[in-house]
């Protein structure tokens, strides 16, 4: 039995879980509404405020199923309850960024500002304090979006591993390498 898939996803008060035909399970709570496609073959039963996912057999593909399913439709109670929020770093000299709305305007050492228009499911929100390195918040219910907007946010300039100038989220570790004049003796 899958140790994940086995636990039941409890539903907090505020929020309803249901399943419609061809199983797509539809999650509504206080931050917004969430739905997402089941493979048919997966059961969902929904009872005393708690989502039970059963797999039909024990094949590899239901067991991996049986897992992903579980943790998407946890993800999903989560977002609609609590919501994600993710920070990303930028570190370099001279290195900026700043929104208007939904639109992220990075100044990243290019010859030329970078434009990045954030979805509207997802709200930026950028921190720029006097000698501190600027920060760029992104929050939504949608734990999937809001991972995929910074990774590629992150792609546009990632940390390098000699002066650790880039885009980095808040707390990211860089392996740090030493330069040419290290090796000298």
């Amino acid at each position: 039995m899958s140790r994940i898939g086995k636990n039941p996803v409890a539903i907090p008060s505020g929020v309803t879980v249901s399943v419609s035909k061809g199983n797509v399970v539809t999650v509504k709570g206080p931050k917004g509404e969430l739905t997402q496609q089941v493979d048919p073959d997966m059961g969902i039963e929904i009872k005393d405020d708690e989502v039970q996912v059963t797999r039909p057999s024990d094949s590899k593909r239901h067991r991996s199923f049986h897992g992903l399913y579980r943790s998407l439709i946890a993800n999903m109670v989560e977002g609609v309850t609590n919501g994600y929020t993710l920070s990303l770093e930028v570190i370099g000299v001279g290195y900026r960024a700043e929104n208007k709305g939904n639109l992220l305007i990075l100044t990243l050492g290019f010859s030329h500002p970078i434009y990045f228009l954030v979805p509207q499911e997802v709200t930026v929100e950028t921190v720029n304090a006097k000698g501190k390195n600027p920060i760029i918040k992104l929050s939504s219910n949608d734990k999937q979006l809001v991972g995929q907007v910074a990774a590629k946010i992150r792609a546009l300039r990632k940390p390098e591993p000699y002066k650790g100038k880039g885009i980095r989220f808040e707390g990211e570790e860089i392996r740090r390498k030493a330069g040419k004049t290290a090796a000298k003796k």
